[in-house]
Parts: C-alpha cells; sequence; structure tokens
C-alpha cells in the first residue's frame, strides 16, 4: 500500500457523500423525463443521457477530492488523472446500474462505486437511486445497511433457495442462460431477475435472495456489491476455482455454495457465447 493511501473507512466516507449526490442527479433527471437515448451493444441495452452525466458528475466530484486517482468508468473507460498507480487506488464506477429499469420506471437501479487499492477492492458503496437503500462495506469492515450489520441468509437447501441470476443484452448469451435457468429452476425454490447485478448482491448480502449467479458481468457490475457481499458472509467466486468475473460469478452462503457450484457447472452456465 503506498504511504499516503487513505484508510478503506476515509475511501468509503468519499464513496458515500459522492454516490448519493449521484443518485439524486439520477433521480431527478428521470422524474424529469430522459430524451436522450443511446444504444451500447444491441438496441435493447439503452443507455441514457443520465448514465451519462452521472458518471461525468462522479468522476468530477472524485478528481477535485483525490486529483492522483484512477477512475474506471462503464460510459467513459480507464481514465488516469496523474501517473499511473501514482496513488495506489482507482475508483470502479457504475453510473447506473439497471439502466433498462432507469428507462421504464421501475425502481431497481442504482448507483455503484467502489475504491481499489493496488487491485483490492476495499470499499464500496450501492445506493438505490428510487427508493434511497444504500448498502456500504469495507474490506475486513463488515457490510452495512441503515446502521445495521449485514449476514447473509442461513438456508443449506439447494432445493429451498431463491435465486437471483441476469441475462446479457446478445440475443445468442441470452438463450444459453435462458437454457441453464430452465434446468436449474426446478432445483430451488425459484428463480428472480431483476435487472440490477450490484443490488442483486446486495441483497444476497443481507439474505433477502438466498443466492445470485450471472455470466458476463463486468468490472463496475461486481467491484462495490461484491464487496457488500462478501463482507456479509457470501463466497463470490467464479467456477472451479476461477475468481468471479465475465465468465461467471456465484454469489451464495457457504453452506449452499457447493451445491449451486457444482450444478451451475454440470449446466455449462459460464460457457455459451
Amino acid at each position: 500500500m503506498h504511504c499516503s493511501t487513505p484508510a478503506p473507512q476515509d475511501l468509503l466516507a468519499l464513496a458515500v457523500e459522492v454516490a448519493r449526490t449521484a443518485a439524486t442527479t439520477a433521480h431527478r433527471m428521470r422524474a424529469e423525463g430522459v430524451s436522450t437515448v443511446a444504444t451500447k451493444s444491441t438496441v435493447t441495452d439503452v443507455v441514457t443521457a443520465a448514465d451519462r452525466a452521472v458518471e461525468r458528475q462522479v468522476v468530477e466530484a472524485l478528481r477535485r477530492a483525490r486529483p492522483a486517482d484512477a477512475v474506471l468508468g462503464e460510459e467513459y473507460g480507464q481514465r488516469e488523472s496523474g501517473p499511473a498507480g501514482a496513488s495506489g487506488v482507482r475508483w470502479i464506477i457504475d453510473p447506473i446500474d439497471g439502466t433498462v429499469n432507469y428507462l421504464y420506471g421501475l425502481p431497481y437501479c442504482a448507483v455503484s462505486l467502489a475504491a481499489e487499492v493496488d487491485g483490492q477492492v476495499v470499499a464500496g458503496v450501492v445506493r438505490n437511486v428510487v427508493t434511497g437503500e444504500e448498502w456500504t462495506a469495507t474490506a475486513g469492515g463488515g457490510a452495512h445497511r441503515a446502521g445495521r450489520r449485514l449476514r447473509c441468509s442461513t438456508e443449506t437447501d439447494l432445493g429451498q433457495a431463491l435465486v437471483a441470476t441476469g441475462f446479457g443484452y446478445d440475443p445468442a448469451r441470452r438463450s444459453h442462460q435462458a437454457r441453464v435457468v430452465a434446468e436449474l429452476i426446478g432445483q430451488v425454490r425459484d428463480i428472480r431477475r431483476m435487472g440490477a447485478a450490484a443490488l442483486d448482491l446486495c441483497l444476497v448480502a443481507e439474505g433477502r435472495l438466498d443466492a445470485y449467479f450471472e455470466k458476463g458481468l463486468a468490472a463496475w457490475d461486481l467491484a462495490a456489491g461484491g464487496l457488500v457481499a462478501a463482507e456479509a458472509g457470501v463466497r463470490v467466486t467464479g467456477l472451479n476455482g476461477a475468481p468471479p468475473g465475465p465468465d461467471l460469478v456465484v454469489a451464495a452462503p457457504p453452506a449452499l455454495f457447493g451445491a449451486l457450484h457444482d450444478r451451475l457447472a454440470e449446466l455449462d452456465a459460464a460457457g455459451g457465447p
């Protein structure tokens, strides 16, 4: 760690301040009516003017507070404020996780902001744009919502587990993911697909969902919510010892992880396009 690197709690305090202001902006822009809509990979992957405006706002706020840090954002990619690695801190931003929900006025979208020090995520906040619910975590300091320390589900039977997942925007990938779900759904309590990975991970952290898996997550989808989940006792990995990442993220309490992991491996959940 660099000698000037602040403690995780200090990074979290900045993240919370910035995320709250960003969520307020996103909520206001949605209420006013977002009129500028572009597309990402396909016509169904909607990115709004608010998505871009919120990321710009977050980046500017971080630059004012910590000008030597690097920033990775969903909309504008990697940005360096100073020499690469000068501070050892990189911020990872998803300005609006769940942009389709946001576009349609569904109350399941969030600002996600994490701080990474020398490659390890050490602080993160996820704030629901609509409801104001907020989840925070620091590495080794636990995960919290509304002042309460979070612990994941105690469910031990996969057959009784409520499992969340998500689907990619590419039709071929979505078809593969649908086949996995079709095989899995009869072996769990039920499946939920709500459309915002960061929020799904936070709900697993507090036991409102028992487990979650998804293929195709980027760093900004996973960073803050993954830390919240892990600090609540959730095991967050890929398949067969791989780290969590684009191939697959599996998040489940230790007592459920093995059964879910093995079934997903059998179903080739990390495969397909």
